[in-house]
């Protein structure tokens, strides 16, 4: 078709248009609906499959995931099993509120033992942990290395859990052989249930608090 015959076209009368200008506006008209159909629709699906596709790739890793715990479950309450051994046998190497006082003793009798003259032997006030209660003890003793040492490994050898913190030594004076060890012993013990129950009681008012703010 030439130019002219094109804008001699009737618009309201298209059922007279030669069939080749009949057969470009059918091809515009499928045009313009198969660009419409794919921005209204196709492309909001192909938008929605790249979320499913992605939200498959998930699901597929914590399938995965949750079939390596399932196999290994045996082993991991197996595990458990023996973590719960050793908690309770951890447990036991703590001292209960009444034994304190005798572990104090026990302390102050291994310094004794190895020779050592005790300066200070100052218990402080507990410090209530989740489960244990921590009791430092600062002790200020005289003696030498070798004193020292006996000390240290006797208190390491006790039945009872003890940490020795803060090690120092210097000289008595500048005229004396003797030195003077300062360190902070801290013992242990397990909270009874009722002073558990206390500590979670205070944790949850203390959440509750902090909400309200």
């Amino acid at each position: 078709m030439k130019l002219s015959e094109l804008n001699e076209l009737d618009i309201n009368n298209v059922g007279s248009w030669p069939v080749a200008a009949r057969a470009v506006l059918v091809l515009a008209v499928c045009l313009v609906v198969a660009a419409a159909i794919y921005w209204f629709d196709i492309r909001a699906q192909e938008a929605e499959l790249a979320r499913l596709e992605q939200q498959e790739q998930k699901l597929k890793a914590s399938l995965r995931v949750k079939a390596g715990q399932a196999s290994n479950l045996k082993a991991y309450l197996q595990q458990l099993e023996e973590m719960k051994k050793m908690f309770a046998q951890m447990r036991r190497q703590l001292p209960s509120r009444t034994e304190v006082p005798e572990l104090l003793v026990d302390i102050s009798q291994t310094g004794v033992a190895a020779g050592l003259e005790f300066e200070l032997f100052r218990p402080q006030a507990e410090q209530k942990k989740d489960f244990y209660a921590e009791k430092p003890v600062d002790i200020v003793v005289t003696g030498t290395y070798h004193q020292f040492g006996i000390f240290v490994s006797g208190v390491a050898a006790l039945p009872r859990i003890v940490t020795l913190h803060n090690i120092t030594i210097e000289r008595k004076g500048k005229n004396n052989d003797k030195l003077v060890m300062t360190t902070t012993a801290k013992t242990y013990r397990y909270l009874d249930d009722d002073e558990i129950e206390l500590q979670e009681a205070k944790k949850r008012k203390a959440k509750k608090r902090r909400k309200r703010r």
